[in-house]
């Protein structure tokens, strides 16, 4: 019998990321992982992984600069997935919205990243979430299972309505500190996610295993 081929993930290196963090975070669920901001490497992926740290229109820039917009759009209109992590995922929406500075995103979904209405922020530490029925993202894990958060801003409304029945609509799922905002996305070939995965113990290896399983 022979071996099943590892599935090849690039890890998008555009300077705004715990790209370490989440090489170690795919290694221990059995990909083969490589860092790189290299196009064809990141184009010919089996699975490409955005992450996301500090301010959104910085990551933005950083992401044009390394051709990153280019690339997760080409990816996505030939089916080809996507995960995007923390600001990683933030991007993904039409805007952001911070100290005052509006920025465009990706414009994957509509949407605004938005600063948190809570008494507390940053919102960092271990939250659950609210995740719907029969998602691939979370399949194997409890109602109770919890995640790393640590960010200020978030989408706080969900804005895409799907009204062709032959559309899949995406699985939104939510969590709540102060107020309930986007914890994290399943849109077919389009995953993303409000809390690290990578440093989320066990849970995140299994969210981790489910997204690997689709590649």
């Amino acid at each position: 019998m022979t071996a099943t081929a590892a599935k090849k993930v690039v890890v998008f290196d555009y300077g705004f990321g715990n790209v370490r963090s989440a090489e170690r975070a795919l290694a221990r669920v059995g990909a083969d992982v490589e860092i790189t901001r290299d196009y064809d490497t990141a184009m010919n992926a089996d699975g490409l992984l955005v992450p996301g740290v500090g301010a959104f229109s910085a990551c933005m820039a950083g992401l044009k600069q390394a051709r990153g917009d280019w690339i997760v759009g080409r990816r996505l209109a030939g089916g080809r997935p996507v995960m995007g992590i923390c600001v990683g995922m933030q991007i993904l929406f039409a805007h952001g919205f911070e100290h005052g500075v509006e920025t465009e995103g990706l414009d994957e979904w509509p949407g605004t990243v938005e600063p948190l209405n809570a008494p507390v922020v940053p919102h960092m530490g271990w939250n659950t979430v609210d995740a719907p029925q029969e998602t691939e993202m979370f399949a194997g894990l409890d109602a109770d299972a919890r995640f790393y958060f640590v960010h200020s801003y978030a989408v706080r409304e969900w804005t895409l309505e799907v009204g062709n029945k032959n559309i899949r609509a995406p699985k939104v799922t939510w969590a709540t500190h102060g107020e309930p905002f986007v914890a994290a996305v399943e849109n077919g070939a389009l995953w993303a996610t409000q809390f690290h995965p990578e440093k989320s113990g066990d849970a995140g290896a299994q969210l981790l295993t489910n997204w690997i399983e689709t590649l």
